[in-house]
């Protein structure tokens, strides 16, 4: 992490605090690559007040500076305006099929980690600061996360890290054990929890990364691969055409 904010001359790290382990963790360690030179960002956008209270705890426990965006009435605004210009196309190709959990929640819902990353690097650009972002190796394998949203960062601290890891990090990190301990959740709306979203556990996806396809049902090996098929656009840049 210091090598990147000298080759980028950077002045210090934002880390946007959801309130779940793993921005509490790359906060941390942002932290200790970059003291004093760390600013946690809260970005509600009609999101669990409990969110917002877990990443306060985590800021108050480290002496972490935060600043605080309520995103709410631009998201209400630029959703508005979207659905009623989509409403002006023909319905041959609005019409949308076999979409889950329905052809509008998951668009609207990838709106808000757009806005965060917006509203991330106006910040990042006018301090001089470098995003660091929350992705673990869990949630990137199966490209669990928004492209262009929560996957729009200029590094990646703990990329590497399964889920288990970084809660173990968290742990000795010191970690407040509320955060460490409740259900991750990407927050897209009220209620939402990953595992319940990804149709398996962590532990069970994180079995199948460490030991292979044999290691879990076949069934949730086709799921897990399917997964991974249909986002490895989201972990390589825009393909070029062939010279």
């Amino acid at each position: 992490m210091r090598s990147q904010l000298s080759s980028a001359g950077a002045r210090g790290f934002l880390v946007g605090l959801s309130g779940g382990v793993d921005s509490a963790v790359v906060a941390r360690l942002a932290q200790m690559a970059a003291p004093g030179a760390v600013t946690g960002v809260l970005l509600p956008c009609h999101s669990d007040p409990q969110d917002e209270r877990q990443a306060q705890a985590v800021a108050s426990h480290f002496s972490l500076p935060t600043i605080r965006i309520d995103l709410s009435a631009t998201y209400d605004l630029l959703a508005r305006e979207a659905q009623t210009a989509l409403g002006g196309l023909p319905e041959s190709v609005r019409s949308v099929t076999g979409a889950e959990p329905s052809p509008e929640a998951v668009p609207l819902a990838n709106i808000k980690p757009r806005l965060r990353m917006t509203a991330l690097y106006f910040l990042a650009n006018r301090i001089n600061n470098l995003v660091a972002g929350t992705g673990n190796r869990s949630e990137l394998a199966i490209g669990y996360f928004t492209k262009y949203g929560d996957g729009g960062a200029d590094l990646l601290p703990i990329g590497r890290l399964l889920k288990r890891e970084v809660r173990e990090m968290a742990k000795a990190l010191g970690v407040p054990s509320a955060v460490i301990d409740r259900p991750p959740s990407a927050g897209l709306w009220i209620g939402q929890i990953d595992e319940e979203d990804m149709g398996f556990t962590y532990a069970e996806l994180e079995r199948y990364l460490e030991e292979g396809p044999q290691a879990v049902p076949p069934a949730l090996a086709m799921r897990i691969e399917r997964l991974t098929r249909a986002s490895d656009h989201k972990r390589m840049m825009p393909p070029l055409p062939e010279t």
